[in-house]
């Protein structure tokens, strides 16, 4: 795990603060990092891997004997999320790879996020315990039941400190909804309702209701042979809780309102950037391919990643985008060979910082950033 520390570009150091698995030359399959959410506050970041874990770190506070300590994630809570299952129906194994986790707003003392792998979302909570209570009348300290004539006198109860516990336990699971891979969540601005979406269609689910979910996007053709693009990632407006996005695998960003209709079939806006003829290539397509899309914090702009570059959406311009990145430009002359070994359908996120300055992740190199201006 690398944390980027430093207050700018020029100062951003990497440091490894833990590693999944043993530390040996042997590294598991189940020990590859497959998601990676950030809290609200970003006190909390949590990890889904291929084995179906989630691992919670925490940011540690800063004090007086170690200054500089602050920004230092240790293991905060590490718990099962998903096991491996098998569809008897159709024949398939579902693999317990975690593909998205989204942290709901905190409205108390504990936190809960939501994860997922191909088919079944899980709402957790993560709760901290410091106290436990003695002095029951029916049970013995050692938890065992009391014999009721032997109970001679009233007891109250009382708390007594005891070492922290972070207890996760799962509170919903929504599942039986999605006929292919799910490939995103998001929690609506209500706090309520969240969506999930896969390739071909976008479910509305309520956080309460896990037996019943309402599609509000569909794209699948009546003739499958007539398929020419998936959905590849979907977001909710993080003020407008009737305004969503979802991106395909044409490049293509569509912007739904949910007050125009039940069924959202038809986009309110659609954003585009025209293709250069002199650099269209066999492999135009598979590039141009929107494999994220993240909203600013402002609900300004949008910000969407390709196989070579983040661009960045002014919602109210939908001809081109109002900047362009190139983060894997070296990479277009390596086309032929990535293709070869299938590493050009690798998939990456994006997502803004604090200040709606995008951040963008470079395997292997340091996370850059850039400022976008908000008039």
């Amino acid at each position: 795990m690398l944390v980027c520390q430093g207050p700018g570009i020029g100062s951003v150091t990497h440091k490894s603060t833990w590693a999944l698995g043993a530390r040996t030359k042997k590294w598991l399959l189940a020990d590859v990092i497959s998601t990676v959410e950030f809290s609200h506050s970003g006190d909390l970041l949590a990890t889904g891997d291929k084995g179906g874990r989630v691992v919670i770190f925490q940011r540690e506070q800063e004090n007086k004997s170690r200054p500089h300590s602050r920004g230092e994630y240790n293991v905060y809570s590490t718990f099962q999320s998903h096991e491996p299952e098998f569809d008897y129906l159709k024949s398939l194994e579902i693999e317990e790879k975690i593909n998205k986790i989204r942290w709901l707003p905190q409205q108390g003392a504990a936190r809960f996020l939501l994860s997922t792998n191909d088919k079944t979302i899980k709402l957790w909570k993560i709760s901290e315990r410091d106290k436990r209570a003695e002095g029951y009348n029916l049970k013995d300290e050692d938890g065992r039941l009391r014999d009721p004539l032997r109970i001679t006198a009233l007891r109250v109860p009382i708390l007594k400190p005891m070492d922290l516990m972070v207890e996760a336990s799962p509170r919903r699971i929504f599942a039986n909804a999605h006929t292919y891979h799910i490939n995103s969540i998001s929690v609506n601005s209500d706090h309520e309702t969240y969506l999930s979406a896969d390739d071909l269609r976008i479910n509305l689910w309520h956080l309460e209701i896990t037996d019943r979910s309402f599609n509000i996007v569909d794209i699948k053709p009546a003739n499958m042979e007539e398929l020419t693009e998936v959905i590849t990632a979907a977001e909710f407006h993080p003020h407008q809780c009737n305004v969503l996005v979802y991106s395909s695998s044409k490049g293509t960003i569509r912007l739904c309102d949910m007050r125009s209709s039940a069924l959202c079939d038809r986009h309110s806006k659609f954003f585009e950037e025209p293709e250069d003829p002199s650099s269209r290539s066999f492999f135009s397509e598979i590039i141009s391919s929107v494999s994220d899309v993240k909203f600013s914090h402002s609900g300004r702009y949008m910000m969407t990643r390709d196989y070579l570059s983040v661009k960045v959406w002014d919602l109210n311009m939908e001809s081109r985008p109002v900047e362009t990145h190139q983060v894997h430009e070296y990479l277009r002359s390596k086309l032929c060979s990535l293709y070869e070994n299938d590493c050009i359908f690798d998939k990456f996120e994006c997502c803004w910082n604090g200040s709606d300055r995008t951040r963008r992740a470079r395997p292997g190199k340091a996370s850059l950033s850039c400022p976008t201006s908000e008039e």
